[in-house]
Order: structure tokens, then C-alpha cells, then sequence
């Protein structure tokens, strides 16, 4: 049996850098990897690390595509030499952070451009040819917010309101596929990370806080501390993340959700265990601002409970499928 063909997007960095060299250095040489940048001067870096890595002659090519684009997508489809993707991994994206109010329209257009409609156009070109061979897998990153993003995407963050609505649709847009498709043979799975120490959050678009209220920049300011403090704390290595991948990859019966880390789950079951977001908002609110919340009249603040705050110890191991 041939090697199976996977091509990942957005490998200039990252996650996606960091699996394409999984995969193309794996021992068993099963994989030929396809990893694609928006922008070809950028792949200096995933070469050095490939020949670090003593990746096999063969097991990596670059392309060129860029998920804005319908034209480059298909582009790149057309240079796989054997003719199928076996495995799509949908991993570009970017983040947009700071009080909704700053941001401009073309930054937030944008966003969901590359984040929504550009994971669109990527299935959108491979998808077919997967149903016809009745075969196929598909992996989309959940959350690429690395520190900012540290909870599952079906979670509501404050100062990430568009890029936590890229990522809701996301989960739409995937639970809707995994639904139709096992029928073609063809399995989605979205791989939840929390923190993850990549170039990610060095590249987040933001907005000027001058246009915004006072009160609205001491929160901006108190969460920045709080995410300082829980990428300290809890940031994964991209290794780690890569081999949650791994494991979607190469299930028998893919699950549709992996999760890199169990140490935010308890704030996502508290979605489910009061289904009016009231417990949620609270807890959440309490877990990034409490640390510096002022003294009320009524003394200092409550403190979040220990389930709001973390859950299972840091290093405990990735999660099961859920």
C-alpha cells in the first residue's frame, strides 16, 4: 500500500510546521507530506528543521496556497503529484484581539476570511474527490489562539469576540460535516488546543485602546496579566499538540473532537450544566478578573472555586476523545 498523502495549511510556523515534520520524519515512513504556506519565502525555517529532523528524501514538498483564495487552492490541489489527499489538515488562522468597538471592518473581515471562509474553499476543493473515493480524512484545528485562545472555542473569551465567532462557526461548520459524511467514508475531526508556545499570539491584529473607555482598558490590561499568567502556567509545546493530531489521524473510528489538554474543561461542562449561561458568564468572568478585582463594599471578592480556575493538575495527560 502506498504512503498516505497528507497536506496540512499554514506550515510557515506552528502547530502546522511542527506536524508536517512529525509526519515526514515518522519512523514507519507512511506519510508524504504537503506543507503549504501562503507565502514560499517563509520556508526557510520548516527546511532547516526538516533537515534537523532528517526527514527521508521525498516525505516533505512545499506549496504555495493561500486559503483567501480560491484560485490558489486549487492551484495547490493540482501539484499533488498522486493525484488525492488522503488526509486535509485545516490548521491557517489568525487572531484579532482587543475591545470589539477598535477593530475595523477590514480587520474583522479579514479574520473571518482566512478562519471561516477560508477553510470553506480548502474543503471545499478537496472534499469532493474524497466522497468519490469513498475515503478521506479531515483534522481542523479548534483553538490556534495559543495564550489568548486557552479554552475550547465553544466558549466565549473576553477581548476575543470575532475570533471565538470565527471559531463557533467553525464547530458548526464541522459538526454539520461529520453528521453527512461517514456515509462517503470520510471522517471530520476538530483538534481542541488550549496555549500553545508557537509564534501565534506574536501575530495577533489588535486595535488602538485610546478609542475605548478608561474602565474598558484596566479589563484589557487585567486580562493581559491573566493570560501572561496562564501561558506561564499551563502553554504546551507544539510536540505534545502534534501528537493529539497523531492520534485523530490514525484512529480506526475517529472521534469528532481531540482535546490537547483537560485543563479547561471543567468551565465547558459548566455550559452544558446550565444551559442559560448565566453560571458560565459568572465563572469566567471571575477566572480572568478576579486576580485583581477590586474590594467592594461588601469586602473582597468571592474566590473562583477550583474547578472554575483549572481543574485536573497541569501535566495530566491529553484527553480522550470526547
Amino acid at each position: 500500500m502506498g504512503r498516505t498523502v497528507v497536506l496540512i495549511t499554514g506550515c510557515s510556523s506552528g502547530i502546522g510546521l511542527h506536524l508536517a515534520l512529525r509526519l515526514a520524519s515518522d519512523p514507519s515512513q507512511s506519510f508524504k507530506v504537503y506543507a503549504t504556506l501562503r507565502d514560499l519565502s517563509t520556508q526557510g525555517l520548516l527546511w532547516e528543521a526538516a533537515r534537523s529532523r532528517g526527514c527521508p528524501p521525498g516525505s516533505l514538498e512545499t506549496l504555495q496556497l493561500d486559503v483567501r483564495e480560491a484560485d490558489s487552492v486549487a492551484a495547490a490541489r493540482e501539484r499533488v503529484t498522486e493525484g488525492r489527499v488522503d488526509v486535509l489538515v485545516c490548521n491557517s488562522g489568525r487572531g484579532l484581539l482587543g475591545p470589539i468597538e477598535v477593530h475595523g471592518a477590514d480587520a474583522v473581515g479579514s479574520l473571518l476570511d482566512v478562519n471561516v471562509a477560508g477553510t470553506v474553499r480548502t474543503l471545499q476543493a478537496f472534499l469532493p474527490d474524497m466522497k468519490r473515493r469513498r475515503s478521506g480524512r479531515i483534522l481542523v484545528t479548534g483553538s490556534v489562539g495559543g495564550m489568548m485562545a486557552v479554552l475550547s472555542p465553544l466558549q466565549g473569551l473576553p477581548f476575543n469576540a470575532v475570533y471565538c465567532a470565527s471559531k463557533f462557526a467553525l464547530e458548526g461548520l464541522c459538526e454539520s460535516l461529520a453528521v453527512l459524511l461517514p456515509p462517503f467514508g470520510v471522517h471530520v475531526s476538530i483538534i481542541e488546543c488550549g496555549p500553545v508556545r508557537t509564534a501565534f499570539q506574536e501575530k495577533l491584529e489588535g486595535g488602538a485602546l485610546d478609542a475605548t473607555d478608561p474602565e474598558t482598558r484596566d479589563l484589557f490590561r487585567r486580562y493581559q496579566r491573566h493570560c501572561e499568567r496562564i501561558y506561564r502556567e499551563a502553554a504546551q509545546d507544539p510536540e505534545e499538540v502534534t501528537e493529539v493530531f497523531l492520534t485523530a489521524l490514525r484512529a480506526p473510528k475517529p472521534a469528532l473532537r481531540y482535546f490537547s489538554t483537560e485543563r479547561f474543561l471543567p468551565l465547558a461542562r459548566l455550559r452544558l450544566d446550565d444551559p442559560s449561561g448565566c453560571s458560565y458568564v459568572a465563572a469566567m468572568h471571575r477566572t480572568v478578573f478576579n486576580d485583581e478585582a477590586a474590594e467592594g463594599p461588601e469586602g473582597p471578592p468571592e474566590e473562583a472555586g477550583a474547578e472554575e480556575l483549572g481543574g485536573p493538575e497541569l501535566g495530566a495527560p491529553p484527553a480522550t476523545p470526547q
